[in-house]
């Protein structure tokens, strides 16, 4: 094992301030897989990261929040991420920003615990609600709503699901209520 390849305490974060946990790559099998930032396996699929280079490997921090200079000229500013076009491989990076200033002023651990939340939540979609192609729409979802609207949206699709007696392997329908609950919520 190269004992030289730096790894993060916390993949499911990016150095650069991107949910890696709540990434659809994250999710796949098989060999697109993305171990998260740093993870295991990371630099065979991504040898050149500009943030990875300067935060972890050079200055030997977790995100680049915890760095003196944060934010330096390798971030586009807060406005210029909002403007960014959606994309439908991975969550937003709308939330790069605020993910570094909320790790900034309460702490990595702090993030950490609500980022596990948002994972779990995320994890409990995709087992038991995904139809094969929403994915990437509840990655967003975990990721862009807070979290009491993403645990609401849950629980009342679960409800709804039960009180119209939806079979348990209608994965399509039960995809359509999850969706539809969480689209409610995002314009809400």
């Amino acid at each position: 094992m190269n004992t030289n390849i730096p790894q993060k305490a916390y993949p499911t974060i990016g150095c650069c301030g991107l949910d890696c946990g709540l990434c659809p790559r994250f999710y796949t099998v098989g060999h697109s897989r993305c171990p998260g930032c740093a993870g295991p396996d990371f630099f065979n699929k991504h040898p050149s990261c500009s943030f990875i280079t300067c935060c972890v490997k050079k200055k030997k921090l977790e995100v680049c929040a915890e760095c003196s200079e944060f934010p330096c000229t390798k971030f586009k500013s807060d406005e210029e991420y909002k403007q960014l076009q959606e994309s439908s491989s991975y969550p937003s990076s709308k939330k790069v920003i605020p993910n570094l200033n909320f790790i900034k002023k309460h702490g990595i651990k702090k993030f950490i615990k609500q980022q596990r939340s948002r994972i779990k939540l995320l994890e409990t979609m995709i087992k038991n609600f995904d139809d094969g192609r929403s994915k990437s729409f509840f990655c967003k979802a975990a990721a862009l709503l807070d979290l009491k609207s993403l645990k609401s949206s849950l629980d009342k699709a679960t409800w709804k699901i039960k009180t119209e007696k939806i079979k348990q392997n209608d994965a399509k329908k039960k995809t359509q209520i999850l969706k539809e609950i969480i689209k409610q919520n995002e314009n809400g």
